[in-house]
């Protein structure tokens, strides 16, 4: 239809102009007969525009009450889904009731793009801003024949520029002269300005003032074609001082502006809140060296991210990815899994996993780790894979790295091992014939020595060869045990023996340190325990030995045992020199002391209680220190009653 000033069959200016969109409609009578359709609506419907035809031989509503409706006046206004008969088509209309002056009463139908709201379907969809239908029922008839759109020229005739649509429309409409004043708007604008300023310009922020009346000079210059259509977004000062970013079709015709504004604020916020989002993740991607895609099964082309380009050392501007693309830059030996996967992922409808290496352009091999879902229909079939990548280069090397200074100490531990074992053997041959020699010597064996200093060394020699063969022995010991190798020989055993015998054997070095060993009193003299005696009596000795070595003259030690239902517990107690809060930890762990100065001041590998506590946990045991420096220590042990379930 052409646009231009119409003029409606009272004399108003009716803005026809405001609406030139060719979206399917048709107007029927109560009867069903159909008075009015436009060319869109029989290109669809298949009727043709000669003779009578009704709404029920056209369409039908899927609305199961609506589906076989009679009476056309029980069709509620509002959007209705339809099918087409003839064409098979599936369609949203718009249906609204109108009421002429003569009280007769018309449907109008008219179809609903998809993405626009009901409300302007009224506007958009019909060709003009109609208000009500003209007086004559009659007139209607004969300038509308039925259903034959082509006969109809003049059909704004039937409808002024107050109609019913123009008010319930969403959008903005303004009619303005040549100067910018307002010459009519809808209840829409006047809603959101609420401003007697009948200045259309002086409505705008001042920034967007020039382009709207740049735009209208253009118009009255004719610069601009009349007829033409421009297209302007600018912010519109509103009722409560704040604005809104209105997108405005303008027109000019007979030296009057049409303009159409909608409201587009919340869809420019969300837009600017989802490239925010983008941003965000965009970033949060170029961290981790991780970017998505997305691939349609049998489509070449891949949707990456940004991030995806540059892990694969592309221009996203020149490179397109795609299933060949992409293929060329997998490693060929991972090529194979790859596509394997992808084809497993499809046929079997699982999510997925994979690493595999790829080559930049640069000749730089990297590690890709890609994890993917299956996208389904409704149906349950796969239509599509999607997933993340992420560069595991780093990661890779690192642990690579780490592999290879594992497999480097483990190597370095066994030779360590091997040479203690082998010195620890070397050295006790030697060893044993220095302290036998000296021993003889000592003993006059062979005869009377005449110089006493001659036995005096002798003695000397033998204990410091006794000394060094103790260290070489809890070396050999500690090897044995981190090695692995050290094996328990369980037996019954009374317990009670075991430590009566150590007390026994430490008595002695206690009485040259002038410290006393209190009586052992058990609580049953019959307490027995499944262990390996030899591994217990050096238990007992090593924590012997070292609450004697390491108490001060006239102290005092002693040992507590107890019974309960598995286990056993005892305490060896003594009132020396402790150990500091923060070296208590440490104490336990090989060739570790409590400080430099018990270094100096006595002897040892700082081996006896790293020995002792790993042959407590090959029973199954466990041991705990408690100490206070200048006060004493207490060496707490609990072992198990029988160390055979320990062992299996």
């Amino acid at each position: 239809m052409s646009i231009g000033n119409i003029i409606d069959i009272k004399g108003n200016l009716s803005p026809h102009h405001l609406i030139e969109s060719e979206a399917a409609r048709f107007v029927v009578d109560t009867n069903g007969l159909i008075i009015y359709a436009n060319e869109a609506f029989f290109e669809i419907s298949g009727i043709t525009p000669d003779g009578q035809n009704y709404i029920q031989d056209s369409i039908q509503f899927s609305e199961e009450d609506l589906e076989n409706i009679e009476d056309l006046s029980a069709i509620p206004a509002g959007i209705h889904d339809v099918h087409i008969k003839d064409s098979g088509i599936m369609s949203e209309f718009q249906f609204d009731w109108i009421n002429t002056p003569d009280n007769r009463r018309y449907l109008i139908a008219s179809a609903v793009e998809e993405g626009i709201s009901s409300e302007n379907n009224i506007n958009d969809k019909l060709d003009g801003l109609m208000e009500k239908i003209h007086d004559s029922a009659s007139r209607i008839e004969q300038s509308f024949e039925p259903a034959n759109i082509k006969n109809v020229k003049d059909e704004h005739t039937y409808f002024n520029n107050h109609s019913i649509f123009t008010e319930m429309a969403k959008d903005l409409m303004v009619v303005t002269d040549i100067s910018g004043e307002i010459i009519y708007n809808n209840s829409a604008f006047l809603q959101l300005i609420d401003n007697d300023n009948n200045s259309f310009f002086e409505l705008f922020k001042k920034e967007d003032k020039a382009q709207i009346i740049s735009t209208i000079n253009a118009f009255k210059d004719n610069n601009i074609n009349e007829g033409n259509i421009i297209n302007i977004q600018a912010h519109l000062n509103i009722a409560n001082s704040s604005t809104r970013f209105i997108e405005w079709q303008i027109k000019y015709s007979d030296c009057k502006i049409y303009a159409i504004g909608k409201d587009i604020t919340e869809i420019i916020e969300k837009q600017k809140n989802l490239q925010r989002r983008e941003k965000q993740l965009s970033e949060a991607e170029a961290i981790g060296r991780m970017g998505h895609w997305h691939w349609l099964v049998g489509d070449e082309h891949i949707s990456w991210s940004e991030e995806i380009f540059r892990i694969f050392g592309v221009d996203q501007n020149h490179f397109k990815p795609g299933i060949n693309s992409l293929a060329s830059l997998i490693h060929k030996r991972d090529l194979g899994r790859v596509i394997q996967v992808f084809q497993r992922a499809i046929i079997e409808e699982k999510n997925y996993d994979m690493e595999f290496r790829i080559i930049r352009p640069d000749g730089d091999v990297r590690f890709i780790m890609c994890e993917g879902r299956c996208e389904k229909n409704n149906e349950g079939e796969v239509i599509a894979l999607y997933g993340i990548m992420q560069d595991m280069t780093e990661r890779m090397l690192y642990e690579e790295e780490l592999r290879q200074a594992k497999d480097a100490s483990e190597q370095a531990y066994a030779a360590r091992t091997r040479f203690l074992a082998n010195m620890s053997h070397e050295l006790r041959t030697p060893l044993n014939a220095i302290i036998g020699f000296s021993e003889m010597i000592e003993s006059q064996m062979l005869g009377p020595i005449f110089n006493e200093k001659y036995v005096e060394y002798a003695t000397s020699i033998k204990e410091s060869g006794h000394h060094l063969l103790d260290l070489i022995s809890d070396i050999l010991d500690m090897s044995k045990i981190e090695a692995g190798k050290h094996v328990l020989d369980l037996e019954t055993i009374n317990i009670n023996d075991i430590i009566q015998r150590c007390i026994e054997m430490i008595r002695g070095r206690a009485t040259e340190q002038h410290v006393n060993i209190k009586p052992f009193k058990p609580e049953n003299q019959n307490l027995s325990i499944i262990a390996d005696r030899r591994a217990l009596t050096q238990i007992f000795l090593n924590l012997l030995s070292n609450a004697v070595k390491f108490t001060r003259e006239n102290g005092s030690v002693w040992v507590e045992c107890h019974e309960n239902n598995d286990y056993i517990s005892f305490k060896i107690c003594d009132t020396g020199i402790g150990i500091p809060p923060n070296k208590l930890a440490s104490v336990l762990r090989p060739f570790e002391q409590a400080s430099s100065e018990y270094t100096r001041d006595y002897e040892g590998t700082g081996l006896g209680l790293s020995i002792t506590k790993e042959l407590i946990e090959l029973h199954g045991g466990s041991i705990h220190i408690d100490s206070t420096v200048n006060i004493g220590t207490i060496v707490s042990v609990r072992l198990p009653l029988n160390s055979k379930n320990n062992q299996e």
